[in-house]
Order: C-alpha cells, then sequence, then structure tokens
C-alpha cells in the first residue's frame, strides 16, 4: 500500500488541498485544523472509496474532497483487502512515522457540512479509518504504508492438582481457550493463546502471571483454585499483582447464576488490570466457564478498547 495523496486543511468543515509532502507531529499533521490532543488525529480513505462516489478517469474527484488526510493505493494486506477491514490497535508504520488506528468510521455531519455539499455524500463515515501518532517524522506521496495488525495474545492458565497428576483430563482450560477463540474471530482480531496446565502452586502461578504481563500479554484467563478448599489459591496470589480491580463484573456474575445456584455465591473470582493487561480469574468447572464467560464477552471489547485509551462503543 502505498500513500497517493497527502492532504490537509487548515478550518474544520471544509475539504482538504492535497500536498506534496507532510511533518506528522505529536497531535497530528503540522496545519491541518484535525489535529489536537483526541484520538482522530489522522484520517485515512482507500482510493478505491472514491470508484463509487464519481471518481472516474472522464470525471475524476480531487483527493482530499472526502476530508481524509491520507489517500491510499493498494490493500492492506492478503488477508486485509481494504482499510475498512482493519481494526482498533492495528498500525501503520512509514518510516519514523507510526499510526495506531482508533476509529472506523465515523458520525456523519449531515447535509450541511462542505463535504456532502460536493460530493452529494460522504463516504467517510464507513470507510474512513482514524488514527492517533505514536512516532513523529514526514511523509511524502508515493512512500510506502506498512500494514501491522494487532495480535491480542492471551494466556489461559487451569490450576488443577489433579489434572496436572493426570488424574483426569483438563476439560475447562480448553473450553475456555475455545471461547476466547471464537470471541477474537467474531470480532476480527488476530490473536494467539498460550495455554498452561499447573498444579495448585502459589508461586508457580505467580511467576507464569508475571511472565504473561512482562512479556505484553493483552488477556490472562486462569480457571481453577477459586473454592474455599484448602488448596484453592487463584485470587489471593492474584489480587496483589492486579493494579486497578474491576469488581461488578464478576459481582453480576456471581448474584445471576447464584440466585439459582447458592453454591456459586462461595466461590471467588476476580478482574482487573496489572498495568496493560487484563486479568480474569474464572471458576474450575465447565458450567462455571461457560456462564462466566458469556457475561465476560458481553463488555470484553468495550473494555480492551477502554485499556486502549479508546472509548469506542
Amino acid at each position: 500500500m502505498i500513500i497517493r495523496s497527502l492532504n490537509l486543511s487548515a478550518e474544520k468543515g471544509t475539504v482538504k488541498k492535497p500536498v506534496n509532502s507532510v511533518t506528522i507531529n505529536k497531535t497530528g499533521l503540522e496545519g491541518d485544523a484535525h489535529a489536537g490532543e483526541w484520538h482522530r488525529q489522522v484520517s485515512l480513505l482507500g482510493e478505491e472509496s472514491y470508484a463509487g462516489s464519481g471518481f472516474s478517469i472522464e470525471k475524476p474527484l480531487p483527493y482530499g474532497i472526502f476530508a481524509e488526510n491520507i489517500t491510499t493505493l493498494g490493500a492492506p494486506a492478503p488477508d486485509t483487502p481494504d482499510l475498512k477491514s482493519c481494526r482498533p490497535g492495528d498500525l501503520f508504520r512509514c518510516g519514523r512515522v507510526l499510526l495506531e488506528i482508533t476509529q472506523i468510521g465515523k458520525k456523519c455531519h449531515g447535509p450541511g457540512c462542505a463535504v456532502m455539499q460536493q460530493t452529494g455524500h460522504c463516504v467517510m463515515p464507513v470507510e474512513g479509518i482514524f488514527a492517533r501518532v505514536l512516532s513523529e517524522g514526514t511523509l511524502s506521496v508515493g512512500d510506502p504504508l506498512v500494514y501491522e495488525p494487532k495480535i491480542y495474545r492471551i494466556g489461559v492458565i487451569t490450576l488443577s492438582d489433579r489434572a496436572y497428576n493426570g488424574t483426569y483430563e483438563d476439560r475447562s482450560g480448553p473450553l475456555l481457550a475455545r471461547h476466547i477463540s471464537s470471541f477474537c474471530e467474531a470480532e476480527g482480531w488476530k490473536h494467539k493463546t498460550t495455554n498452561t496446565l499447573l498444579p495448585d502452586d502459589e508461586m508457580l502461578l505467580e511467576n507464569e502471571v508475571l511472565k504473561f504481563i512482562h512479556a505484553g500479554y493483552d488477556l490472562i484467563f486462569t480457571t481453577g483454585g477459586t473454592g474455599m478448599g484448602p488448596a484453592d489459591i487463584t485470587v489471593q496470589v492474584l489480587k496483589p499483582l492486579i493494579d486497578k480491580e474491576i469488581p461488578g463484573i464478576m459481582e453480576f456474575i456471581r448474584i445471576k447464576y447464584g440466585s439459582e445456584n447458592p453454591n456459586a455465591l462461595i466461590s471467588g473470582s476476580l478482574a482487573g488490570l496489572a498495568g496493560n493487561t487484563m486479568i480474569f480469574a474464572l471458576p474450575g468447572s465447565v458450567r462455571a466457564v461457560e456462564e462466566y464467560f458469556t457475561e465476560i464477552a458481553r463488555c470484553l471489547k468495550h473494555l480492551v478498547y477502554m485499556r486502549m485509551g479508546l472509548d469506542i462503543h
């Protein structure tokens, strides 16, 4: 994928004009009205989006007319055919410049905006994407843009003496990993899951979780070791590692399922952030994994994007 056009506007609400090169600073493109301390510092639109909007050899539309900063040519990757197939968290790199995608599409300003007046409709609400600056530099027309999709790294840890010793098969860990994979696939998230089976050992659990945290894993799920038995140590090991607890999720789950099965009320659980890593401690039964992940999945996307500093609904 290459940069077909670079476009600036001095005022908001106006179309952008092509330029040969731009300087990217920490707030966006120098001289552009949309630069600032927010998550939509840079806008991008693929040239293919012009095809359905009057762009042709006979009647070309000037680049920047849809108010995009960067007009691109080509697909980001073989399995990512166009820009709107990208996801928040994906990166674009060109030399020293590094952009992180923060939003796909936007709310249309309506018939009063300059883009609507000149084109009759605007493709940015559906096909435009927005990014924030992670690294500054310069861009020129014709420069390549290298697409680096976000790959979510996820750790799944099962705590069970008997499963570890081979007394019975670990069923909850693989089930949890399958649910996580299905969730990621439904969201279009590329992901890599690491599965670990441990005995109920405090030091082994702490070391494994710290290894994932220091490696920059996005998510860690544990299953097992949350009961009231003498070998159940998961919650008390994980809680000191967490910087910010998220109590509402687990409280809701316990109340919802505990109203029908009071035994669910005496099982421990935990959700929170350790640095940039989100941690969830689930009970060890297959039924509990089903119940807990069903509810966690309802807000997981929002939690992940909030952790990235993106308030996306």
